[in-house]
């Protein structure tokens, strides 16, 4: 009976419960645009517009959400290590700064790609199955298709064991590092600036948190968006059909040689438009979940205190 109290009043449960919020919260925000950048990294085939006039008129509104399953499945784990990572590793290059005061931006930049780096055992496999279900339409042949992550990973393992699962993982890792280091930093540097003191004290408004996220998502898929679309490229492979691919370094001399170099910027438009507002949802959902969790904390301990 007394587990969720306790669970809630630890530093892990505070964070994996608003870490769950803030993650549910951007992947609904922001899905639909996810898949429309998705389509447009593999394909080309037009501006967002036409591609989400094609895919709701030959596979219906319910197409944009394909495959949101298997992030929101894995996105309350996720997003809970994400910041308790985030949290332990930004302390761990501040050693000598109290621990009431806020880590240093160094602090911050470093402990994001750090963070960035481990995250990817969890993000690349799902990543990979989400990827195959946007495309599903166009990667597969046969006129039975996959219904669900389940089945994907499933047939993924079948056919090509666990590396095929982690196909991709390296080009993640590339990814996501560095993007977390900007995304993190973006975030506490552009928060202070709205909000002088919001560090230290917490007390910023909702607007502070919404431009403040927003930026930072911006930010980070800026830095990274060539790694994400040839990341895009090798994830999109399937052992079914023959691979256009040879790793990485093969992926970007192909694409480039045969596409331009505009090819690696395909999709930014759309990319950034969901990152700020996905990342404006994330980290108003996070920051928003710890607060009334902390609330309700206080008011049971002065309960707890005041009991006869």
């Amino acid at each position: 009976m007394d587990f969720w109290p306790e669970f809630l009043a630890s530093s892990w449960g505070k964070e994996f419960v608003a870490g769950g919020f803030g993650g549910t919260a951007g992947i609904i925000a922001g899905y639909p645009l996810d898949t429309i950048r998705i389509r447009q990294q593999q394909s080309g085939a037009g501006s967002a517009y036409s591609i989400l006039r094609g895919v709701v008129g030959s596979e219906g509104p319910r197409a944009l959400y394909r495959g949101m399953a298997a992030p929101l499945a894995s996105v309350t784990f996720q997003n809970a290590m994400v910041f308790q990572i985030y949290a332990l590793l930004s302390r761990a290059f501040d050693k000598n700064i109290p621990a009431s005061d806020p880590p240093s931006y160094k602090g911050v930049a470093l402990g994001g790609v750090g963070t960035g780096a481990i995250q990817s055992l969890i993000l690349s496999p799902v990543e990979l199955v989400k990827i195959r279900l946007q495309l599903q339409k166009n990667i597969y042949k046969s006129n039975v298709q996959s219904v669900g992550p389940v089945d994907v990973a499933r047939q993924i393992f079948r056919q090509e064991g666990w590396k095929g699962i982690y196909r991709g993982f390296t080009i993640t890792i590339l990814r996501d590092a560095p993007a977390h280091g900007w995304y993190f930093w973006t975030y506490e540097y552009m928060r202070e600036q709205l909000h002088p003191g919001c560090r230290k004290n917490g007390q910023e408004t909702f607007k502070t948190m919404l431009i403040a996220g927003g930026f930072a998502g911006v930010v980070s898929w800026i830095t990274c968006y060539p790694l994400d679309v040839i990341k895009t490229r090798l994830q999109a492979q399937s052992e079914s059909t023959p691979l256009r691919y040879n790793g990485i370094v093969d992926c970007f001399r192909r694409i480039v040689k045969e596409e331009g170099h505009k090819v690696l910027w395909r999709g930014l438009g759309t990319a950034v438009a969901r990152a700020f507002i996905v990342n404006g949802a994330v980290f108003t959902a996070y920051e928003t979940a710890l607060r009334c969790i902390s609330n309700s904390n206080n008011h049971a301990t002065i309960y707890t205190d005041n009991t006869p």
